[in-house]
């Protein structure tokens, strides 16, 4: 089968040069990580991703039931941090919550987090949602003694790589990531 490549940007951030600055809608609100959460979890990152490059990229973004075996083996990680594990939810009329964001933290074998599957649904796109989970995610990192962050972005997200290098990630390395192309 053919493969084709994605480029992709490693980025990474110091938690001592970050400052907290970021303001949440009023109509939103964002919840920690709770083990009776993952199925919101897993179809919140369906909704944000399914139409997207990295569902391409990582095509397990494509399906729900991928995304349900992604959040599953995510948060059964060894060096899983539920502190920087966060799902943001807005409060529609009734009072019922429409889960509509989500962020994932891991620790790697070198203390490094790492920012997994940062993902806001479409419609609730450009209310800074991804700006206020991704701090969250720092803050949680921080408690749990992290000092450096990463993150991998494919580079033709550009409004993701914008968003990263605003809040001060720097891109410390490139990676391709090779996939399978289906030939009909």
């Amino acid at each position: 089968m053919p493969q084709t490549y994605f480029k992709r940007y490693r980025m990474e951030i110091s938690l001592r040069r970050v400052s907290w600055a970021s303001t949440l809608p009023a109509e939103y609100q964002l919840l920690p990580w709770s083990d009776q959460l993952l199925e919101v979890h897993a179809d919140v990152k369906f909704r944000s991703f399914r139409h997207e490059l990295d569902a391409q990229v990582f095509p397990c973004l494509g399906e729900e039931v991928g995304c349900r075996r992604l959040m599953g083996e995510i948060s059964q990680k060894p060096g899983f941090v539920p502190e920087a594990t966060w799902l943001a939810a807005y409060t529609l009329p009734t009072g019922l919550l429409d889960y509509c964001g989500t962020v994932q933290g891991i620790r790697d074998s070198h203390g490094k987090g790492g920012v997994q599957n940062l993902g806001v649904t479409p419609e609730h796109r450009g209310r800074g949602l991804g700006t206020c989970l991704l701090y969250q995610a720092l803050l949680g990192f921080r408690l749990a003694t992290v000092r450096t962050v990463f993150l991998e972005v494919t580079a033709k997200n550009s409004d993701a790589v914008r968003l990263y290098r605003n809040l001060g990630f720097r891109h410390v390395k490139t990676v391709y990531k090779s996939v399978e192309v289906a030939v009909y």
